[in-house]
């Protein structure tokens, strides 16, 4: 049995704390290991161990910074299918989900690399007579990250990279459930020649991330979870002073309109609803059929569902388990609302028989047609395998319910006539826009975050808002004066 502990000043350690949690394999149900969760004396160690290495690494040349993220994501390149191992092992997902995953955080690695280019200041000379004015971008010091269950690697390297890229430490408090892979980021970074100290792991509950709200040394919080915690952690975060960007939950609607190729909209749903077992903040988990197509695309779903494998990840199946047995329960539970409150349930995934072994944390994709805006499977965020196709009689239905939702994170639309989808990409309030792409999760090179209830905070992540958010701006005024300058003028200075 594994004891996973903390990864603080280059090395892994021990805390002082003596409470544990259990870490599975989901798709076996057996506990693998337990994880140590640390204490705020533990966190306060971890920060101090920061703050010592903040001081030399923020003056680190930008030369020094890239070559580090260049060797870090060369490492993480070749390493890439171990890291998928380890995803899999503790989170569920099929292998092949779990690559696409460690794929995208080596976008945002790449994106790293250029750092140079994204922290360039302005210049402005003569602004007033032989007087010049220039910007610069200057890092925080130590900043703090949590990062959910659902993507134990992607989301980490949403934040840390830009971040280290800047001149700022880090500490990072993965999810309880799936703690490894961030362990081996840490010492892959360390690997690859960051000093000891700029990167640091600390594993553990609610009393960790607490502490790293209160300590007065870190400057800012990165978070990614439900909306209720989004919203404790960004105001917690904020009286103490601190900067947040905090990215809640989620309930994504794809729109089809009447004009669209319903066999790509039925792949798109399929893909999108069913993807990571539908742990995910970008899942497709309300689909809006514009009539008169909604017999047609949803007997399509249904169809493409029907061959859908779910198993062991490790097996080459479509879909893997839940991340636990309680959350399983969880989504089971939304299911039997579901039936309760009259949806019609087209397919059931409690009924599954999966490719693996029975105390997995199973259950199958799930298909509701007839959904109204008042079920709870329609309301709330599932985070599962579960999508309600809700029936509209026009575009502007759609926009009007899509609008209502108090979650603003990602949408999508799906259609042949260009006019419809400008109008939408316009008129809809949410974040982040497909049109026939069912999951418009942005390049590194943009910004990811949602509006409404998705966010907490003003800057989103990675791209131009993650530099911005892991850097502060200073303008520097500079007279340089030649020996024909001088006297005393105790005049107001004027721009001449």
């Amino acid at each position: 049995m594994t004891t996973i502990g903390h990864f603080i000043d280059g090395k892994r350690v021990n805390g002082s704390s003596e409470r544990r949690a259990e870490v599975f394999d989901p798709a076996t149900g057996r506990r693998t290991g337990e994880v140590e969760l640390a204490c705020a004396a533990d966190v306060a160690g971890a920060v101090e161990a920061a703050e010592r290495a903040a001081r030399a690494w923020r003056d680190a040349s930008l030369s020094k910074r890239t070559a580090v993220l260049f060797a870090f994501r060369e490492l993480v390149h070749a390493r890439r299918g171990q890291l998928a191992e380890v995803i899999t092992a503790e989170h569920g997902k099929v292998l092949a989900d779990a690559a696409g995953e460690v794929q995208r955080g080596l976008e945002v690695i790449e994106y790293a690399c250029g750092i140079p280019a994204a922290l360039r200041g302005g210049f402005s000379e003569n602004v007033s007579t032989e007087v010049d004015s220039y910007s610069l971008r200057q890092p925080l010091g130590v900043v703090a990250v949590i990062s959910p269950f659902n993507f134990p690697v992607m989301v980490p390297l949403w934040f840390v990279p830009v971040a280290v890229a800047c001149g700022n430490a880090v500490v990072l408090k993965p999810s309880e459930k799936d703690p490894s892979a961030a362990l081996l980021l840490a010492e892959w970074f360390a690997e690859a020649g960051l000093p000891d100290g700029v990167l640091n792991v600390v594993n553990g509950d609610k009393e960790a991330v607490d502490a790293l709200l209160d300590h007065p040394a870190v400057k800012a919080v990165s978070f990614v979870g439900s909306t209720p915690v989004a919203r404790y952690v960004h105001q917690r975060g904020s009286l103490a002073g601190k900067r947040v960007q905090a990215l809640g939950g989620a309930k994504n609607h794809m729109v089809v309109l009447p004009d669209a190729d319903l066999d790509l909209a039925a792949d798109a749903a399929v893909n999108a609803g069913f993807g990571s077992a539908g742990e995910r903040c970008m899942a497709i988990s309300a689909l809006v059929a514009v009539e008169p197509v909604a017999d047609a695309l949803v007997a399509k779903i249904a169809q493409r569902m029907a061959g859908l494998r779910t198993g062991d990840g490790r097996r080459g199946c479509d879909m893997g388990p839940l991340v636990t047995a309680a959350h399983a329960e969880r989504v089971r539970s939304y299911v039997e609302s579901g039936i309760t409150a009259g949806a019609v349930p087209v397919l059931d995934g409690r009924d599954v028989t999966p490719d693996g072994e029975p105390a997995g944390f199973w259950l199958g994709p799930t298909l509701f047609d007839h959904v109204t805006p008042d079920m709870s499977i329609y309301t709330d965020e599932i985070f599962g395998p579960v999508l309600s196709v809700v029936r509209v009689g026009s575009y502007d239905e759609a926009v009007d319910l899509v609008n209502a939702n108090p979650y603003g994170n990602g949408t999508a639309i799906f259609t042949n006539d260009g006019g419809a989808a400008r109008r939408y990409q316009h008129e809809v309030q949410v974040g982040m826009v497909g049109i026939n792409v069912p999951i418009p999760v942005p390049m590194a090179y943009y910004s990811f975050g949602g509006w409404k209830a998705s966010l907490f905070g003003d800057l989103h992540a990675h791209g131009a808002d993650g530099v911005a958010f892991f850097t502060r701006g200073k303008v520097v005024t500079s007279r340089w004066l030649d020996p024909r300058h001088g006297g005393v003028n105790l005049g107001f200075p004027t721009q001449t």
